[in-house]
């Protein structure tokens, strides 16, 4: 099966690389989570607003990205969230939360889709986000969740 990715998937490629997968991979789980589309003649035009859109929000060079990764090491990051009895939270934290609070804290301007949380966050304390900020360079960022 031919598809074109919209989102980067490890292992698979970056947003508007055009992949070969095996069909039931593609139909049952690429394609109904929003990672990518079935490739076709007019879905091709779609590839360059992918790419354009991808390098707008994209850390471009290696270096670029060792800087930012740089400046999340010397972050603090703490998360104010609602929790109940024993310290577990209303809910989990998303990496949406992640961001904006590194944007908070006077970091860099992280893309949501970057962050990748291990396990759900769902207890107060300290927790450790990886961040990827380029094919080759990945971020770790320890975070604080108190109660709010």
């Amino acid at each position: 099966m031919k598809l074109i990715l919209t989102q980067q998937v490890s292992g698979l490629g970056e947003p508007g690389d055009v992949i070969e997968v095996r069909d039931g991979y593609g139909r049952n789980y690429l394609v109904p989570r929003g990672f990518a589309i079935r490739w076709t003649r007019g879905a091709e035009k779609e590839i360059e607003s992918i790419k354009k859109a991808r390098s707008a929000r994209e850390i471009a060079t290696v270096e670029h990205a060792k800087e930012v990764a740089g400046q999340l090491k010397a972050l603090r990051v703490t998360l104010r969230t609602r929790s109940g009895s024993g310290g577990r939270l209303f809910g989990a934290v998303t990496a949406a939360d992640i961001a904006e609070a590194v944007r908070a804290a006077n970091g860099p301007d992280l893309d949501r889709r970057r962050i990748e949380i291990g396990n759900p966050i769902k207890t107060i304390g300290t927790h450790r986000v990886s961040v990827r900020l380029h094919s080759d360079v990945n971020a770790t960022i320890d975070v604080n969740v108190v109660e709010a």
